[in-house]
């Protein structure tokens, strides 16, 4: 530990400041003849500092190299757990808790109690990639500091020792320089030498600070800036937030669906699927007999809300603003929301009916109507009469012996009338309609309504009075603002990279002592480039040098 870091030259240096940050004059072990640690012209970094306190300690912790690859490497092998299985968020009308067990068994049982089934949404994913952005922030802030420092603070005349302990160093005496003006004029034509190549030299008297490519020194620094921006936008992305959403819709052949979260719905006009022939099927690759898909696609329309979003009595006010066929990898966009075909399944449904009111002894129509399985109405005119919706079950079942509904599906619909009209007594009469044929007989539609005393009867004439949704498409409705942040990031990563890897900062420190040359270069990398280049440029000066005793080597000092 140094006691004094007052350097000969006058300048106080930080406490443990391993080179003068003025003269580079070494102040610990001042007698060694090994080559100097460059890397942030020997600043000492708040990592390194003793008698640390809690706050230095953590900042020691979260600086280091190796937690940082124990923390890649920790979300790495977290991140592979997760691609096990598929992730509960890629499911459609899938009970989690259910599809693991019965799909993988014992290893899908325990695989979903450990939590792994929604591993990216975890909270210890999400610290891991925290305090890998912490470390990144911490690791750059504790290195870049001191070389921001060390590089905005050079000084053209350097200590002997620090030249001399470069490891690329030259000494000799030069003819022709008896006073500082000649040794100056040798500067001078040194310097346009190296500015040809494409040094900066900046000259004091008869020293020399000449330098290029200092800008390479930022490119580890600028790659974790790109870094840093890339996690922060995963991180937003992770997170609930209005710069990313992701939903997934069951839209039904002819139906119309809200997109949760957006004043969006979308509608499916018909869906196809058109399946390949058998001898369109490679033996090697599937099953003689099985049914593969070719080609699946949804006839989409997408509607934004302009009045009544919100209201929950009135039904919106839609306005058409996009149509597209979508189909596997082509997605439906407008306006940054992207709509994808995700799957379908076939469940055949029935969407509404035809019916027709008549007497159930002369078969005469008084009329028809348009009777929904979805939403239906609450009361119907038919000719003369006036039917009311007293009762709607989606899904009929008896519940204790009393009707009820098993679910909100229209999987058995069952609709209770009362009827008011010509040749019906004040009160009306009571009817019971099933649509679908086999639950009238399994419910004993005809029963009821004699046993109630109905004289009407609603039906349908024929299958051209009855719609059926033959597939239910699954769609993804995507909108991602983060994206262009996602790829600026990764865009300014790949430029420090490129900066750290293509170019190399050299530095060269040039001194006369009487007639006698002291020269040394410094680069982060590349020193043969380094020594060849000096050689060259010292014999256009007029000093033949070969370009191996350009090398401090050890075993000579």
């Amino acid at each position: 530990m140094i006691q004094n870091t007052k350097c000969e030259c006058g300048h106080q240096n930080p406490v443990n400041t391993v080179l003068c940050e003025s003269c580079g004059k070494p102040l610990i072990d001042d007698q060694s003849v090994e080559p100097l640690e460059m890397r942030y012209d020997g600043a000492v970094r708040r990592s390194q500092r003793d008698n640390k306190t809690i706050i230095d300690r953590v900042w020691s912790f979260f600086s280091s190299v190796k937690v940082a690859i124990y923390l890649i490497f920790f979300t790495l092998c977290g991140a592979s757990l997760g691609t096990i299985y598929p992730q509960e968020s890629t499911f459609i009308n899938i009970d989690p808790s259910t599809y693991y067990p019965e799909t993988y068994g014992t290893m899908g049982s325990i695989y979903y109690m450990l939590g792994l089934s929604h591993t990216y949404d975890s909270w210890w994913f999400k610290l891991l990639l925290i305090m890998i952005g912490t470390s990144l922030v911490i690791c750059s802030l504790d290195r870049v500091l001191p070389l921001y420092r060390a590089l905005n603070k050079q000084k053209i005349r350097k200590h002997d020792q620090f030249i001399r302990r470069q490891k690329v160093v030259y000494t000799g005496d030069i003819k022709g320089i008896e006073n500082d003006q000649d040794a100056e004029r040798w500067v001078t034509d040194f310097s346009a030498v190296l500015k040809k190549k494409f040094y900066r030299v900046t000259t004091d008297g008869s020293s020399l600070l000449a330098e290029k490519n200092r800008f390479s020194r930022w490119g580890p620094y600028i790659n974790h800036i790109g870094l840093i921006i890339f996690l922060i936008a995963v991180l937003l992305r992770l997170i609930v937030s209005p710069w990313y959403m992701e939903e997934y819709i069951s839209v039904l052949d002819g139906d119309i669906e809200h997109i949760p979260g957006t004043n969006y719905y979308v509608e499916n006009e018909g869906f196809t699927v058109e399946y390949y022939a058998e001898d369109e099927l490679s033996e090697k690759t599937v099953e003689k007999g099985k049914i593969i898909p070719k080609l699946f696609a949804t006839e989409a329309v997408l509607y934004e809300c302009v009045e009544n979003c919100n209201d929950p009595i009135e039904d919106p006010v839609l306005e058409e603003v996009k149509k597209h066929s979508i189909q596997v990898n082509e997605p439906l966009e407008y306006e940054g929301l992207l709509i994808y075909q995700m799957g379908y399944e076939e469940t055949p449904q029935l969407n509404s009916v035809n019916a027709t009111l008549k007497n159930r002894e002369t078969n005469e129509e008084y009329g028809q109507f348009v009777l929904e399985m979805d939403n239906p109405k609450s009361a119907y005119d038919v000719g003369d009469y006036q039917l009311e919706l007293i009762g709607y079950y989606p899904d009929f079942t008896f519940i204790n012996g009393e009707a009820g509904t098993k679910s909100s599906k229209p999987n058995a619909p069952a609709f209770i009338f009362s009827i008011h009209g010509p040749g019906l007594s004040e009160e009306g009469e009571i009817n019971m309609y099933f649509p679908i044929p086999q639950h009238k007989a399994t419910y004993q539609e005809d029963q009821i309504n004699i046993a109630a005393g109905s004289t009407l009867v609603i039906d349908v004439g024929s299958m051209k009075d009855v719609d059926f949704s033959s597939y239910t498409s699954f769609l993804s409705a995507r909108k991602d603002t983060i994206l262009p942040m996602v790829w600026v990031g990764l865009s300014i990563s790949m430029i420090g990279l490129i900066l750290g890897f293509y170019w190399n900062h050299r530095r060269i420190w040039l001194k006369f002592d009487k007639n006698q040359l002291l020269l040394g270069a410094h680069s982060n990398k590349n020193w043969f480039g380094l020594r060849k280049e000096v050689a060259q440029a010292l014999h256009k000066s007029g000093i033949e040098v070969e370009p191996k005793s350009l090398e401090n080597e050890v075993k000579n000092s």
